[in-house]
């Protein structure tokens, strides 16, 4: 099964509504025609209408970093799936582990997020992993599949296969430790099973699976020869265009 490689930059809280219309500029040009792999950009809301501008008519696609799971209401601070697709927004990271540890966000909470972004066509980049501890604990492969289970509870097979997950070992986040590619492909290949358990090897097959760990241009080109590795979501790497252009060559050649 070909699965398309996939590179989705996550900006987290960096960057004003006009630094985010340059670099988008400056990544348009570099990605150029050449649609090898797919491209994602998840700016902070208040730059995704200046970088969704910048990115028309281009083959790179617009990503939100979260959503709320209800369409409306008083959820004072929150941003609904509608507002994002009134935007042009195509993909949203949902149960990133910076929402999880300092937000507090459950499974079930995010499993909300998940089924309603797929009700409005939004496809949702779900991340899962670990900590330190819990790697250290031999409990990796019992976290990711608690996480993905809760997570995609009510998702239909007929609608898995717009779900992208991302395996991030939260131990290899903005810290400079790496995952091997061993590790990285022993957990997406797990994830690849459980996804098959969940909604059968067609639909599983369909699934891409990103890791995001401190993927760096260094590092990409073995990580991404791995058999269950799809793309990669990238952090701090996306926020400077030579850096994430050199992510998306490596993974349009992967």
């Amino acid at each position: 099964m070909y699965r398309k490689k996939l590179i989705a930059g996550n900006w987290k809280m960096n960057k004003t509504a006009a630094d985010a219309a340059s670099l988008v500029q400056e990544i348009v040009a570099g990605v150029g025609k050449h649609g090898e792999a797919e491209v994602v950009v998840c700016p902070p809301f208040t730059a995704l209408e200046s970088a969704g501008k910048a990115l028309d008519g281009s083959l790179v696609k617009l990503g939100a970093q979260n959503m709320h799971p209800e369409g409306s209401g008083a959820f004072t601070g929150e941003i609904s799936a509608p507002m994002l697709r009134s935007l042009f927004v195509t993909h949203v990271i949902l149960g990133h582990s910076e929402r999880r540890s300092l937000c507090g966000e459950t499974d079930a909470f995010i499993n909300r997020k998940v089924l309603a972004a797929l009700k409005h066509q939004l496809r949702p980049i779900l991340c899962v992993g670990e900590t330190l501890a819990e790697r250290e604990a031999g409990t990796t492969l019992k976290i990711v599949q608690g996480q993905l289970e809760k997570n995609l509870e009510g998702v239909a097979k007929e609608q898995a296969a717009q779900v992208v997950i991302a395996y991030e070992p939260v131990w290899a986040i903005g810290t400079g430790k790496n995952a091997t590619a061993e590790q990285a492909q022993e957990v997406h290949a797990f994830i690849r099973g459980l996804l098959t358990k969940l909604f059968g090897e067609p639909a599983a097959q369909r699934i891409r699976i990103l890791y995001g760990g401190s993927m760096k241009p260094a590092n990409a080109p073995e990580l991404l020869a791995q058999k269950d590795i799809d793309g990669g979501l990238i952090g701090g790497a996306s926020l400077e265009a030579r850096s994430f252009l050199d992510l998306v060559k490596a993974a349009g050649a992967a």
